[in-house]
């Protein structure tokens, strides 16, 4: 069975804008903050998000699937997988910071194939679908043209994780090699990749809730979106984002200096 992607793109954005636009009636306000076995905050604003995506997917795709952060799996045995973080960069929300994502990536027979972006503080929309390119607010987007790492922009989401797997030679190497360093980036890191305001995005662990939107993004926006060790997929734990021309280069890193 052929699936009309355009039209599915399409509901992703409206989904994803129902689900964080409504968020946006707790940001900055009142909400009521828990932390899960993990250790992760949820909010309540997590969960009416995911539920109101939810509802929409079965209301217009009753046949298809849904893997969500808060709500878990339901239909696998679907062609169509909806896969949902309604809030992506709880801690973000949580202090105030406009930071924050919610994020809609949907497979088709097991392959990446559409992503949405949407910070609802800073209403920017990015989306993307194979073969159809990446949009920010509608408007076609490319990755930045940055050929060394010395030129880059490097961003990471925080510190502790590069330290817990092993990467902080890597750290160090890349906040000394590159241009300008930042944390606090979420999935708004990779946004930052796509949109051309960033060079190398790096998250040394994250779900697959994460980033079964980034892949389709990152691709389409002509860049690059990978695991750490250089292999595309959403299934790793952890992810790169960048180009063509300085991916290699810091693949490699991570493959040399690694501690055992």
């Amino acid at each position: 069975m052929e699936h009309d992607i355009k039209s599915l793109r399409e509901a992703a954005v409206e989904f994803a804008r129902a689900g964080g636009d409504s968020t946006l009636r707790h940001f900055k306000k009142s909400f009521n903050l828990e932390y899960k076995s993990d250790k992760s905050p949820v909010t309540n604003a997590d969960r009416e998000a995911e539920t109101i995506i939810r509802d929409l997917i079965r209301e217009n795709y009753p046949d298809h699937g849904i893997i969500g952060e808060e709500f878990g799996e339901e239909n696998l045995d679907s062609d169509v997988i909806w896969i949902l973080d309604p809030i992506d960069g709880t801690r973000s929300f949580i202090h105030g910071v406009p930071f924050y994502t919610t994020l809609i990536g949907v497979m088709i027979k097991e392959k990446p194939t559409i992503g949405v972006i949407y910070a609802p503080a800073l209403d920017e929309m990015v989306s993307a679908a194979t073969g159809e390119g990446c949009s920010l607010n509608g408007e076609s987007i490319r990755v930045r043209a940055c050929d060394k790492l010395e030129n880059a922009t490097f961003l990471t989401t925080d510190v502790d994780s590069f330290t817990e797997f092993g990467y902080d030679k890597v750290l160090q190497k890349l906040i000394e090699k590159t241009r300008v360093h930042r944390t606090w980036g979420d999935a708004y890191g990779h946004m930052m990749v796509a949109t051309g305001r960033a060079d190398i995005m790096i998250d040394a662990i994250l779900n697959i809730w994460d980033a079964a939107a980034l892949l389709p993004v990152i691709t389409e926006a002509g860049g690059v979106y990978c695991d750490l060790s250089g292999v595309s997929s959403i299934h790793s734990g952890n992810a790169l984002s960048t180009n063509q021309s300085i991916k290699e280069e810091i693949v490699q890193l991570f493959g040399k200096d690694k501690i055992q």
